[in-house]
């Protein structure tokens, strides 16, 4: 495996990690605000936190402090772009799963919003990307594992299912638009003004659509703290520069972990067993992402 793609694979790996935490708070938050309250402020303090960021990265690359980072016209052009388009695609994502959280079970959203695995993949054939007989035979596996780990009850349809598939539709959308801006830009930049974009869009809908109160938010003050902090400004961003060296087939199935450490945390956090299945489940998962990083000479 080459140096660099063990280096982004190592970032998405804790990218999930991260994400896989994130679902409890999720789950907590919305118990107590709405999707639009959660994410808008969810992802305003994500920005926030990015901008000092940005200082310091400048700051060990010996470059002046600047909005964009960059005197080209080309490339600020491409970070606004890239900003506004991932930061639209995040939103109506990160909306819907909140959203599909509220009405179905946690295990179910999380399995349904990891079949970007395989989604990904078809819409990469779309826009002619190739995808390998290997590749294809790692995602089924993992999809395969992800049932063995998030459903547990009988399988059943309902309104909040449908939303969550909706979700993990977009979040394929937004893994693609990643990997065709990220080798473009500044990461950290581009992670920080799609926060920016994702908590202006939400700001309007908070008020048309919700009445979030002070008692609510000081219930849910906590999940939305991590998820701005780690989940937004810390994770997204492993997200973006993590993709600037992994094939977007092999990036999909890496973040898929995320169900699996979700499962992980219930089990050394709260005290919940792991069934057979489950520990069945996170095998194949992982044997999953061994398979895809196998390099085409052994192919």
């Amino acid at each position: 495996m080459q140096q660099n793609q063990l280096k982004g694979s190592l970032m998405l790996f804790f990218c999930a990690l991260i994400w896989g935490l994130a679902f409890v708070a999720q789950s907590v938050g919305a118990d107590h605000v709405g999707p639009f309250t959660f994410n808008g402020i969810r992802s305003l303090i994500g920005a926030a936190f990015l901008i000092p960021c940005v200082a310091f990265f400048d700051h060990l690359a010996g470059k002046p402090l600047s909005i964009w980072g960059t005197d080209n016209k080309t490339e600020r052009q491409d970070l606004i772009t890239g900003g506004i388009i991932c930061g639209i695609v995040l939103t109506v994502a990160s909306t819907l799963q909140q959203l599909g959280i509220g009405y179905t079970t946690v295990g179910k959203a999380g399995f349904i919003t990891t079949l970007y695995i395989v989604i990904v993949p078809l819409l990469g054939l779309i826009v002619h990307k190739t995808v390998t007989r290997l590749q294809w035979i790692s995602v089924f596996i993992a999809a395969v594992g992800m049932y063995f780990i998030c459903i547990t009850e009988s399988f059943s349809v309902n309104y909040g299912d449908m939303i969550i598939l909706a979700c993990a539709c977009f979040f394929a959308l937004h893994i693609i638009t990643i990997e065709r801006f990220s080798v473009m830009v500044d990461g950290v930049r581009m992670s920080l003004l799609q926060f920016a974009i994702c908590g202006i869009l939400s700001l309007p809908a908070i008020f048309i659509y919700e009445t979030p109160t002070w008692d609510a938010l000081d219930q849910a003050w906590l999940p939305i703290l991590y998820a701005g902090i780690m989940s937004c400004g810390i994770a997204y961003t492993l997200q973006i520069l993590g993709q600037k060296y992994v094939n977007v087939v092999l990036a999909s199935i890496i973040l898929s972990l995320e169900s699996v450490f979700s499962v992980l945390a219930g089990w050394l956090l709260l005290g919940q067993q792991l069934a057979l299945r489950e520990i069945f489940g996170c095998a194949l998962v992982f044997a999953a992402i061994l398979l895809a990083q196998l390099p085409p000479k052994h192919r």
